[in-house]
């Protein structure tokens, strides 16, 4: 397996104006040196533009605001490396390199990489599917109430053997991922803590993400008249269901042409 260990951030800018520097210190800064650790294996960032929020399935508290999502996988051994890549931020912090300390607000959570699914057509390993250039992707995080239930686990079950390979089998989808955590740093914003346990299931689009997301009701309506689909609706709860975009350096232009286009 890829990695044994996945961090996640969910981040929304609390400052409009604060876009093109935030990423120009991530893609430029703080991505680079972080994939030049030896503990880390991959990461990425993606951009959950205005188009990707009117295309979303699910936005609920505290990922509701989300406007950028970024990923870490580390390697071996991983509480070594963790430390490693936290330290790496503190050192960026007392070089006044983390311009983004005010104006940011994250949401964070550390995750066990569970399955990689990939469509044959792409003809390269779950392990190297992160690494293939893609579109974007479509991110659904997911509450599971009763993390070891009997209901839960034919769940789980639907999503591995049905669900999963129906969505990787779908036209412009390259592969997936799935992440769960048995403790999570997602936080209700009155209790301060999550019931339950976190799940993420991540499509890698080689094809458009706003298409996807737009066809994708479609695909399960199919499956539901075809007795393929599985009410899982008291068995976890969708905080965010989203496609992302893929960040190119120096086109950061979505939201200010959001701004621009409501003037």
């Amino acid at each position: 397996m890829l990695s044994k260990k996945a961090f996640f951030s969910f981040v929304e800018l609390t400052d409009p104006d604060k876009h093109q520097l935030y990423n120009e210190y991530h893609q430029l800064d703080h991505r680079p040196a972080n994939l030049a650790l030896p503990s880390v294996v991959w990461g990425d960032r993606w951009v959950r533009s205005p188009s990707c929020v009117r295309a979303s399935r699910a936005s609920l508290p505290p990922l509701a605001e989300t406007q950028y999502v970024a990923m870490y996988w580390f390697a071996d051994p991983v509480d070594d490396s963790v430390a490693e890549w936290r330290q790496l931020g503190e050192r960026a912090f007392q070089w006044g390199r983390k311009p983004d300390t005010d104006w940011s607000r994250r949401e964070v959570g550390y995750f066990v990489p569970l399955q990689g699914y990939v469509n044959p057509r792409v003809r390269v390993s779950s392990d190297v599917l992160p690494f293939r250039p893609v579109r974007g992707v479509h991110l659904t995080v997911s509450l599971i109430r009763e993390p070891h239930g009997a209901a839960t686990e034919e769940m789980y079950s639907w999503y591995d053997r049905v669900h999963i390979p129906d969505l990787v089998s779908r036209r412009g989808v390259a592969g997936a991922w799935t992440f769960y955590s048995e403790w999570t740093t997602l936080l209700d914003p009155e209790q301060r803590r999550m019931p339950g346990a976190a799940r993420i299931t991540l499509l890698y689009l080689d094809g458009d993400p706003l298409e996807f997301s737009a066809e994708l009701g479609r695909y399960e309506r199919d499956w539901d008249s075809a007795g393929r689909m599985l009410d899982t609706s008291s068995m976890e709860t969708i905080l965010l269901e989203t496609p992302l975009l893929d960040i190119r350096p120096w086109d950061w232009s979505w939201f200010a042409e959001e701004e621009k286009d409501q003037r």
